[in-house]
């Protein structure tokens, strides 16, 4: 294996990265803008948080900057945190009383259920998740400090 090939291969995470917050980003598009689905409150915190994703990974990218990760943990860790929440409640499994959403679609609203239990907050939780192990595993592929 060349020494350029596993430079490289280093630097896939944060492809990865990148394309599952294009697509997230893409896919909220869609379903607000396509399939007339208004997002709740959660789901805006959420935006906040996976939309700059897009354009960080994608200066890293074309910069070869190693210290994009820096930049991208903030984003992914509380947008993770708050999917986390939003599942919670989705699923029931926090009181229905402490729901951030006093206006506009409730953040229990079942939008979508795709196969019985693909919901929108699990797309959500799933893609921040990918994000995050995929910033774990840009970091061990990266040699030197990067942030």
């Amino acid at each position: 294996m060349t020494n350029a090939s596993a430079t490289d291969r280093g630097w896939l995470p944060l492809f990865t990265i990148w394309l599952v917050s294009l697509v997230a980003t893409l896919g909220s598009l869609f379903f607000s803008e396509v399939m007339l689905l208004p997002p709740c409150v959660l789901c805006w915190y959420q935006r906040i948080c996976m939309y700059p994703i897009v354009a960080i990974a994608t200066a890293g990218i074309l910069s070869e900057d190693r210290g994009v990760a820096r930049y991208i943990w903030p984003l992914a860790t509380v947008g993770l945190a708050i999917a986390v929440y939003h599942n919670l409640l989705y699923h029931g499994l926090i009181a229905d009383s402490i729901l951030p959403c006093e206006r506009g679609v409730s953040c229990t609203t079942r939008q979508i259920e795709w196969l019985g239990f693909i919901s929108i907050p699990l797309l959500a939780l799933t893609a921040f998740a990918m994000i995050a192990a995929g910033l774990v595993a840009f970091r061990r592929g990266q040699k030197g400090p990067i942030g």
